[in-house]
């Protein structure tokens, strides 16, 4: 959660792994909203929980999982930060292309 000094994030989207109270106090006390989900077993849980947000994250973790699909940027083989890039950006038009044109 310790991003740097300048930056500070208004929400930290996180799973469930990441549910305890010594992070959420960091985080509140970097003036941060947590989208953490509640385990079971956790005592006190608010009723209320940013559901919307917490979206977001699987949307995210959905588009890193088919990128990884390119074995090129799965296994990081280019080895400068342009090439790699490039790559992604190419992967993720081959992407958006089969996702726009379904036939």
């Amino acid at each position: 959660m310790d991003l740097g000094p300048d930056v500070r994030p208004r929400a930290i989207v996180a799973d469930k792994g990441y549910d305890s109270a010594r992070s959420r106090q960091l985080a509140r006390k970097r003036g941060s909203l947590t989208v953490i989900p509640y385990r079971k077993n956790t005592r006190n849980r608010p009723k209320r929980f940013a559901r919307a947000l917490y979206r977001g994250r699987a949307r995210i973790e959905q588009a890193v999982g088919k990128l990884k699909r390119f074995k090129r940027i799965a296994l990081r083989c280019e080895k400068t930060a342009m090439n790699f890039s490039s790559f992604v950006a190419l992967a993720a038009a081959f992407i958006l292309i089969k996702s726009v044109h379904r036939a």
